[in-house]
């Protein structure tokens, strides 16, 4: 290889490098962009990153630049000296302690100090519950009597105080506009603040690898203004109305109630709808209002009649893992199954 190729052909990398690096610079909002902050608990992170971020990129650019130098410098050559060497310099040994040592006492303060504000339990906060399942997030209201699943709704400028447990492996709460990441670990109870400052839907995830089917487990935060977020609380307070005699509904409702599939299993042995006899199951999400949400399955699926159909089909077909299994419905059991479901509102 000519060095005019080697030449060339470095160009080539460092430019490759160089758009590489440019390309991370661009400021396109993204649905879960970390630093389009949204409420004050994800601002509280952000103040903190910025800082610590330049500090890294100074120390890196003197750090990296030294070394460069240095190698540039005394590299060996025919002839040259060697280097004078500064092992057992006792001024120089003291002053790269110290300055990193100050360095890190800078960047602890404002850390342990955003630490203690993000776990502190903000005054006239909502209290809620999200339990992680594979793979789909259970929300309870306690002080309201809601339960509903992979959608938070919140009102505007009132801190959310989340209690956050799984009953299964580790998962991770994370809406990244409106807070950290906070882990649920089996047995062990954790607390996260989140605070919305604009109406919106904040998209979120599991951030911890939970299984098979990890990447389908989302999950969304709707901000509301306060009128409408208790409008939203007074009406999933209510129990499941029944659908009228004679209806593909009604006919629905029969299915889920006493009808009975693949191995014996009944829809009621896993789910719950509120005002519904029987249908007190706990394995899979609360129905009670299912078409009033906007997704199912963990918030992977647009909440629209083809998509329940391709879902009622064949649940594990849709979602890897899934643990409703296929049921072996009739197109027209499945009919029945999506007015019913869609009517829950």
């Amino acid at each position: 290889m000519t060095g005019r190729t080697k030449r060339r052909l470095g160009m080539i990398v460092v430019a490759g490098a160089l758009l590489l690096l440019l390309s991370g610079c661009a400021r396109v909002q993204m649905p879960q962009d970390t630093f389009n902050a949204a409420g004050p608990e994800a601002h509280k992170i952000n103040a903190l990153f910025w800082p610590v971020f330049w500090i890294a990129v100074v120390v890196f650019v003197l750090v990296e630049g030294l070394l460069v130098f240095a190698l540039g410098r005394f590299r060996r050559r025919p002839g040259a000296p060697v280097p004078k060497q500064v092992h057992g310099n006792t001024r120089l040994e003291i002053t790269w302690t110290i300055i990193p040592a100050l360095l890190l006492l800078g960047v602890a303060v404002p850390t342990v100090g955003t630490i203690f504000s993000l776990a502190r339990r903000p005054p006239g906060s909502l209290n809620i519950t999200a339990t992680g399942h594979q793979w789909w997030w259970q929300v309870e209201y306690p002080s309201l009597n809601v339960t509903t699943a992979n959608e938070i709704h919140i009102p505007v400028g009132q801190p959310v105080y989340v209690t956050v447990k799984s009953v299964d492996v580790i998962h991770s709460f994370w809406i990244p506009r409106l807070a950290g990441k906070q882990d649920l670990e089996p047995g062990h109870t954790n607390h996260l603040t989140i605070e919305a400052s604009e109406v919106g839907t904040f998209l979120g995830q599991c951030a911890e690898y939970c299984g098979f089917s990890h990447a389908n487990m989302r999950l969304r935060v709707m901000a509301q203004s306060p009128a409408d977020f208790e409008a939203w609380a007074a009406n999933q307070a209510k129990p499941a109305e029944t659908p009228a005699d004679g209806t593909a509904a009604a006919a629905g409702m029969d299915l889920f109630q006493n009808g009975r599939f693949a191995n014996g299993l009944q829809c009621t042995g896993c789910h719950t709808i509120d005002g519904i006899q029987g249908a007190a199951g706990i394995l899979g999400p609360n129905l009670t209002h299912f078409g009033d949400r906007t997704t199912f399955g963990g918030a992977t699926f647009a909440n629209t009649s083809d998509n329940l159909d391709g879902w009622l089909h064949d649940p594990p077909g849709l979602k890897p893992g899934a643990d409703m299994p296929n049921l072996g419905l009739t197109q027209e059991q499945i009919d029945d199954l999506i007015a019913y479901l869609e009517g829950l509102k």
